[in-house]
């Protein structure tokens, strides 16, 4: 067998129809495939790869701190230094009450530490979450999944879970000192970026207070300058209890985190001591990893030239076909009229050499999130082709 058919054969399946490319190498922007052909990249791993595929400090760190050492004991037993740098520096890029972090392996398994985190200091268990939201898919974070297709099959799931709308002022009123928390996506990025209003975010988090109900935040996508901004609360004005990190935080290696004040966290250690652990949380190679990104990403101009990729691609992409696109930054959204003509069109960008997706509870939308290194010169191509792939299904 070859290797597509032994991926298909032994490695653990998502989808009936995976998309199966062989990528032997990827640098920058740019992945190749097993015969030499390239893709740019517009998805960048999911929020990925903000500083690019295998960036050359990236992979040094990587190499340096392998050389050093790899697992040592469960997380939070010993002093690693990566892990020590790595959390003194998120916490100076952060708001002065999110001081302490709390590394995972995953985006998802940060949403179930900060959901224990919430019932754990608040002594409540009811949790708002929001319709159209996506926070992982373990079976605490698909509890809060905003989508009965995504949670029906794998009931029963937690119990005490309001699903709510989004930017509704009528979510204030269910928000009460019952609540443990309220947990959402600061732009909902897989309803195919839908970002909340600026008076709705406010009013949500004096509620929050008002009730002793923690706010959390998924950044999972939006962090690390996806938004155009380091943080995607940043431009909001408000300031979340904990915030979940994931995606670009490794820097291409596996890890999440979930960040609060250390008052909170510290009520983790006692009544029961290990009231959360993790084995390979806050691995040494990922977090040498994601400090290394961080610091290209803090040297770089990339975040401020955000505004102005983000309006290039605005202004080539205009099609009669597209109508609307939605944007933070290098989040984009490109919508069309259905699942179908957008799934065309992606697969014909794919075949052409550019690497997109549409979102999950925005299927009708074409995915642009690619390394914030993109530069303009491969925008215009990228454009060029998303541009003769619209056309050529819409002259069907």
């Amino acid at each position: 067998m070859n290797q597509r058919q032994l991926f298909l054969q032994h490695v653990g399946q998502t989808s009936p129809a995976p998309l199966a490319l062989e990528i032997v190498k990827a640098k920058g922007t740019v992945l190749t495939d097993r015969k030499g052909k390239t893709y740019l990249d517009l998805i960048a791993g999911i929020s990925v790869c903000n500083v690019g595929h295998c960036h050359p400090k990236v992979v040094k760190a990587i190499r340096k701190q392998a050389g050093d050492y790899l697992h040592l004991l469960v997380y939070g037993e010993l002093v690693e230094t990566p892990q020590v740098a790595y959390a003194t520096l998120l916490t100076k890029l952060l708001p002065s009450s999110l001081n302490s972090v709390y590394f995972t392996s995953s985006g998802a398994e940060a949403t179930e530490g900060a959901m224990k985190l919430a019932k754990r200091v608040t002594g409540r268990t009811q949790m708002i979450a929001f319709n159209h939201s996506y926070h992982g898919s373990t079976q605490g974070a698909l509890s809060l999944m905003g989508d009965e297709y995504w949670r029906n099959a794998f009931r029963p799931l937690l119990p005490g879970i309001l699903h709510l709308e989004y930017n509704d002022p009528a979510v204030f009123d269910s928000i009460t000192t019952d609540t443990a928390c309220v947990l959402l996506e600061t732009i909902q990025a897989e309803k195919g970026v839908n970002p909340p209003k600026k008076s709705w975010l406010t009013a949500l988090r004096k509620r929050c207070t008002e009730t002793g109900t923690l706010l959390i935040l998924d950044e999972i996508q939006t962090g690390f300058g996806r938004t155009g901004h380091l943080w995607g609360f940043e431009p909001f004005e408000i300031v979340p209890d904990i915030i979940l990190l994931g995606k670009a935080l490794g820097g291409g290696m596996p890890l999440g985190a979930f960040v609060a004040d250390k008052a909170l966290m510290d009520q983790f250690t006692l009544n029961p001591v290990l009231g959360h652990i993790t084995t390979f949380g806050g691995h040494p190679v990922s977090c040498a990893a994601g400090l290394a990104a961080l610091k290209v990403l803090l040297k770089e101009k990339w975040i401020r030239e955000l505004p102005e990729k983000e309006a290039l691609f605005r202004e080539l992409l205009v099609h009669p076909a597209i109508q609307a696109i939605r944007s933070r930054g290098l989040l984009i959204a490109v919508e069309f009229e259905s699942f179908e003509f957008n799934k065309r069109v992606i697969d014909r960008c794919i075949a052409n050499g550019v690497l997109t997706d549409w979102f999950l509870f925005g299927s009708n939308c074409l995915r642009i999130a690619p390394p914030l290194s993109i530069s303009k010169k491969e925008i215009k191509k990228a454009c060029s082709i998303i541009l003769d792939a619209i056309q050529s299904e819409y002259l069907r």
